[in-house]
Order: structure tokens, then C-alpha cells, then sequence
């Protein structure tokens, strides 16, 4: 049997496994462990522990935990709370004010902490029913939210980049670079839209015709600029060489816990273990992903699979800009059934070698798989943000909330066309910063 034969079998039985409810870490192990059964006999078995067990001993990837838990610390406060009013009262008097409020809290509280569907819950909790007493609708309301919530996984530090650096042995601190302003150019893009539909539509500059002083602008600054402080600090000692990722993100971590115990006197026990073992079952679960994603790409190419699909591209000869319309049309429709991370995992190492032969950047691929993962987020039938924004507002339907959306996930798709058109976009702050570099 062909390789080529082998990996449609292989993609088709992880794709009914998964669609079967099977959590993706064991849906990608099992799929592994029985096509190394099958093809290559019980002897191979031999390797899968040692196989999983190396993939998760890289002293980089202690990064991940800490960023969890610098995020989980200022989840578990008051701060989206104080983000999203600091916004509102600044921005109160543009047109669309209150949506431009609720995509800037987004973009900040995800990146500050590096998850998507905690950022759609903390700020769309505040910030949905507020929208809809203003008078906006609920499917402009919703699915605003639900999309600056993605902005998290590209703004630094960003856990899907730190896994994308493991998975290709790219520069971690490049990569964040790279993010930097390709996520500050896609939250503008979110803005522009909002501010347009706001004019378009006639909606209430933000509903209110309450004014704020500047005394009242400045009353809630001191609560949460020690966290941004936090973040410009570990983003420094990354990029200043003075640190490790990992160094950086423990010390990260450790002052996110200080801050929320200082500011928001969050000093019970009980709500420090909950930070705390939150952020463990999200490490365990992320950890244990990337060990059965190792797993199954030791399995794709002991196999030849891996070989085979690289080759069969290259043999397509076709124009660069054609393959890499191709690889964005297969990275959406993976990011339809599949977390970002899995994702990454299973298809960087695959992709990166004909990304690098077709004369691409990995740091700029980086940036479009990203904003690609961005879309699948938002788009069912796996959609995490879509659920978690249903399941805050019952009242307001699925469709509907993807109807809100859809003008975003256009924004993206219109922001992987700028970035390709002008990839100097992404690699401009990291040469500058880090200097050119070779490939």
C-alpha cells in the first residue's frame, strides 16, 4: 500500500475518531499507537513513551504553564472589569464608542491573557448586555466579542506561538515580534468595521448622554496599568536578551499572582487554588496534546507519509502564490475541527519545508497559520468562542451570533491578503529589533 494511500486512511479514522467526542490528545495517540500497530508491527511500540515523553522535556515549554498562569491571575480578577469601564469612559464619545471600547478590551485582555475563551467570557459578560441596552444589535453585539477574543493567540505573549516555535525550532522571541503588529493592524481592521456599520447605521454614539470627567477617566488607569506594566516588562527582558522565555514567563507569572493579590486583595485560598488548578488542567491539557501530536508526526513519518506529501506537492509544480492559496484553504478547514494548537502541531512541521522551499518566511507563515486558527475559532462546527458567547447570551441563537461575526472573519481574510501583498508588515519590528535573519 502507497503512503499517500495510507494517510488519507490515517487522516480519515482521526477524523472519525474525533468526530466521535474523543478528547484530541487521545484521539491523536490512539490513531498513532494503531497505525504503527498495523504497518510496522508490535516491535515499534517500543517508542511511543520515549516519543512522548521527549516531546514534552524541552525546558521551554515550562514557558507555557507560566503564561497560563500570569493569564489565570488576571482572569480570575477584576481586571477585565476595570479594562473594559477605562475604555468605555475614554472613548464614550466616538461613533461606535462602545463597540471600539469592547474590541480594544478584547484585544488587551486576551493578550494579557493568552486565552480566547476566558476573554470572551470575562468582557462579553460586561460588555454584550451593555451593547444591547444601548441599542445595538445582538448579532453585532455578540459576534464582536466573539472575534476580538481570538486576538489573543496573535498579540504577545502568545501560547499558540510559543508552540509553533517548539514545533519548527523557530526563535520564540522572533515570533512574538512577528505578531506584534500584524495583531494591532487586525484589531484596527475590527475597529474600522465597527466604526463604519456604527455611522452606517445611525447607532447612538454609545447610547449614553452621560459625560466623564477627566478625573473620573483617570480614577480606574491605576488598577490596570500595573498589569500592562507586567507585560511590556517580561516582552523587555525577552527581547533584551536578559531572559529566557521560560525565565520570563515564570517572573511574569509570579508578579501577575502579586498584583492580583495586592490590587484586588484576592487572598483567599480557596480562589488561589482555583487560579492555580485551573491553570494546571489547561498546562496538562496543552502538554499533553503536544506529546500525542509528536507522537503522531514520529507516525506520519516513520511511515513515509510525511516524505510522500511533500513530494507529491513539489510535483504539482505550481506558482507559489497558487500553493500557498491551497495551504490557507487546508489550514481553515483544519481549524474547522480542531484547537489551534493541535493544529500546529500536526500540520508546522509538515508545511514548513515546502513553505521554505516555495521562498516564504516561517516567522510570516507563522503570522497567516495564526489568523487562520483566528477564523476557525469563530467558524462551527468546533467554534469554541461561538459556544462561549451562546452560553453566556441563551437568548440569542448560534446563527446569529455567527452572523455578527462573519464581517470579521472577512477582516481576517482581508488581513492575510494585506500581509501577503506586504509580508514587511510582520518581519519589519522583529529585523529591526532582532536584526535579519538567514534562512
Amino acid at each position: 500500500m502507497s503512503p499517500l494511500i495510507i494517510g488519507a486512511l490515517l487522516c480519515a479514522a482521526t477524523v472519525i475518531i474525533l468526530a466521535a467526542g474523543v478528547p484530541v490528545a487521545f484521539s491523536l495517540a490512539l490513531v498513532a499507537v494503531s497505525f504503527l500497530f498495523i504497518f510496522e508491527g508490535p516491535e515499534s511500540l517500543g517508542v511511543v513513551a520515549e516519543t512522548m515523553f521527549s516531546s514534552i522535556s524541552h525546558f521551554t515549554l515550562v514557558s507555557i504553564p507560566m503564561f497560563i498562569l500570569m493569564g489565570s491571575a488576571i482572569a480570575s480578577s477584576p481586571a477585565a472589569k476595570d479594562l473594559y469601564e477605562a475604555l468605555d469612559r475614554w472613548l464614550h464619545r466616538v461613533p461606535g464608542g462602545l463597540i471600539i471600547a469592547n474590541l480594544g478590551a478584547c484585544s488587551i485582555f486576551s493578550a494579557l491573557s493568552g486565552s480566547s475563551p476566558a476573554t470572551c467570557a470575562a468582557i462579553g459578560k460586561m460588555g454584550i448586555p451593555e451593547m444591547r441596552s444601548r441599542g445595538y444589535p445582538a448579532s453585532l453585539a455578540t459576534g464582536a466579542i466573539a472575534a476580538g477574543g481570538t486576538l489573543g493567540i496573535l498579540i504577545p505573549p502568545s501560547i499558540t506561538m510559543i508552540v509553533y516555535g517548539i514545533a519548527t525550532e523557530t526563535s520564540i522571541g522572533r515570533l512574538f515580534l512577528a505578531g506584534v503588529v500584524p495583531g494591532f493592524m487586525l484589531t484596527a481592521l475590527f475597529m474600522t468595521w465597527a466604526l463604519y456599520t456604527a455611522k452606517k447605521n445611525g447607532y447612538q454614539i454609545n447610547g449614553s448622554n452621560r459625560s466623564y470627567s477627566m478625573a473620573e477617566k483617570l480614577n480606574v488607569l491605576p488598577r490596570v496599568i500595573p498589569f500592562m506594566l507586567v507585560i511590556i516588562g517580561v516582552l523587555y527582558v525577552l527581547y533584551g536578551g536578559i531572559a529566557t522565555p521560560s525565565e520570563a514567563a515564570g517572573v511574569g507569572a509570579m508578579m501577575c499572582v502579586m498584583l492580583a493579590v495586592v490590587i484586588y486583595k484576592i487572598r483567599d485560598a480557596k480562589r488561589l487554588w482555583e487560579m492555580l488548578s485551573s491553570s494546571m488542567k489547561e498546562s496538562v491539557m496543552i502538554l499533553m496534546i503536544i506529546a500525542a501530536s509528536e507522537l503522531f508526526s514520529f507516525t506520519l513519518s516513520s511511515l513515509y507519509i510525511t516524505q510522500s506529501v511533500a513530494q507529491w506537492i513539489a510535483m504539482l509544480d505550481v506558482n507559489p502564490w497558487v500553493l500557498l492559496g491551497i495551504i490557507n484553504l487546508f489550514l481553515l478547514f483544519c481549524g474547522f475541527f480542531l484547537p489551534p494548537v493541535a493544529v500546529i502541531l500536526m500540520t508546522a512541521p509538515i508545511l514548513l519545508p515546502i513553505i521554505l522551499s516555495a521562498g516564504f518566511d516561517p516567522y510570516w507563515f507563522a503570522v497567516i497559520l495564526t489568523i487562520n486558527m483566528e477564523i476557525g475559532l469563530i467558524t462551527p462546527p468546533v467554534g469554541l468562542n461561538l459556544y462561549v458567547i451562546n452560553g453566556i447570551c441563551k437568548d440569542v441563537s448560534l446563527p446569529t451570533i455567527l452572523k455578527g461575526a462573519l464581517p470579521f472573519m472577512l477582516c481576517m481574510v482581508l488581513a492575510i491578503v494585506i500581509l501577503t501583498i506586504f509580508p514587511e508588515i510582520v518581519l519589519w519590528l522583529p529585523n529591526l529589533v532582532m536584526g535579519p535573519e538567514i534562512h
